[in-house]
């Protein structure tokens, strides 16, 4: 089942057709709490230094360790800049960064679109661009591999909640809406 997710999200469209994303699927129990702990420590030392509610840091350590240690699968979702294009001025080079977040985010919607027709329940957490470096050494990732999300997979114990949208007329221009 995850391979035809992964399947599914090699044929996303990106730029330049260069395929920055790169997948990391971790389903064993040791893996998920090396990475659990490390990223715990990592928040843990974030928020300490901002001043937060010792018990308030507690909490959030422990939902982020309960979702990553309780779901039976996760995918590390990252980028490489190895075949994207290189300029001689940062404007370009930021505008190819860019692009290759861009289609890496193009290839994690089309992983959660899978998860959703297999009936799998899928988190999508940002928390690794908090912390890449640590993610990164936590599942021993390349070198050229920039972490940008976890998405937590597993079997939905009961429907998910339904998220309040803004209208439409917040986010569409150009046209007549209903």
């Amino acid at each position: 089942m995850i391979a035809g997710m992964v399947q599914a999200a090699s044929r996303a469209p990106s730029a330049h057709n260069r395929q920055p994303w790169r997948f990391h699927v971790v389903r064993d129990a040791p893996n998920k709490a090396r990475l659990a702990t490390a990223m715990g420590d990592r928040l843990r030392a974030d928020r300490s230094k901002d001043g937060d509610d010792s018990e308030a840091i507690r909490q959030d350590v422990a939902r982020s360790s309960a979702r990553i240690n309780g779901a039976p699968a996760l995918i590390a979702v990252c980028l490489t800049l190895e075949d994207m294009d290189t300029y001689q001025d940062s404007r370009r080079n930021d505008a190819e960064y860019l692009m290759a977040v861009q289609s890496t985010a193009m290839a994690a919607q089309l992983l959660l679109l899978k998860a959703q027709v297999e009936g799998l329940g899928a988190c999508w957490m940002c928390a690794p661009l908090f912390c890449a470096d640590t993610v990164k050494a936590a599942l021993e990732l390349p070198a050229s591999w920039q972490p940008q999300g976890l998405m937590l997979l597993g079997w939905p114990a009961e429907p998910g909640r339904v998220r309040e949208r803004k209208p439409l007329a917040e986010i569409v221009t150009g046209i007549k809406l209903p």
